[in-house]
């Protein structure tokens, strides 16, 4: 994610170059970071992308922020774009059907459901025992305040409060979500894959993915510095 000030000059040529200069020192360099990516040389050129960084403000006209980066080097990776740059997807799979046009749009597919429904885990075995027991804490705390399934036994309010995890799962993890192109296949995303892999007659798995949203943090930091000028005012 690289910012600018305005959407006039997102849509640049000389800004679309700069973006993708800065792809090809991730992808060449592997730097661990953004401190360490603004000590790489920047493309055709003898400077660091940190000495050339002002050139670069002077020539585009607005301040520029390289603000994070995701790189995965190994399997193979599926990326979309949404509109215009608003939101990024990355999604990693290990399979032997890369070359695969239906492999392809499987993979795009994927990622446009992440990028639409931003799921909080990938699978459900990625959510935490802590996050499970507030759910259920939740679900149980509605039921004692509804009149009608109060007096309900422990064990069917056991058994109702599963059948909500099972919910929790559809709404949460990306695998057991329910595939949003209903048009081309019926279940959830981990069949979908496993359907593709079946009649392409090889082997996908979904590894990791990775979901930038422009700006997505920024407003928060601002938020809390008005409020610490606020509080300081106050004092």
């Amino acid at each position: 994610e690289v910012n600018c000030e305005t959407d006039f000059c997102a849509k640049s040529d000389l800004f679309v170059a700069f973006v993708k200069d800065i792809c090809k020192v991730v992808l060449k360099d592997n730097p661990t970071d953004v401190d360490a990516l603004m000590q790489c040389k920047y493309p055709n050129s003898e400077l660091t992308v940190a000495e050339t960084m002002p050139e670069k403000v002077m020539s585009i006209g607005e301040n520029l922020q390289i603000r994070r980066f995701a790189r995965f080097g190994e399997n193979t990776s599926v990326a979309y774009v949404h509109a215009g740059g608003k939101i990024g997807v990355l999604v990693k799979f290990d399979t032997d059907v890369a070359g695969n046009a239906e492999f392809k749009d499987m993979g795009k597919n994927v990622a446009m459901q992440i990028a639409a429904l931003n799921p909080r885990f990938w699978d459900k075995s990625q959510v935490t025992e802590d996050v499970l027991a507030e759910e259920k804490k939740v679900a149980l705390a509605l039921m004692d305040n509804d009149p009608k399934m109060a007096s309900k036994p422990a064990q069917v309010k056991e058994k109702i409060v599963m059948g909500k995890m099972n919910k929790f799962y559809e709404e949460n993890c990306l695998m057991q979500m329910e595939f949003v192109r209903g048009d081309i296949f019926q279940g959830s995303v981990e069949k979908y894959i496993a359907d593709a892999a079946k009649k392409l007659g090889g082997k996908i798995d979904f590894v990791d993915a990775v979901r930038f949203e422009k700006g997505e943090g920024i407003e928060k930091k601002q938020e809390n510095f008005a409020e610490e000028i606020a509080s300081m005012i106050k004092g």
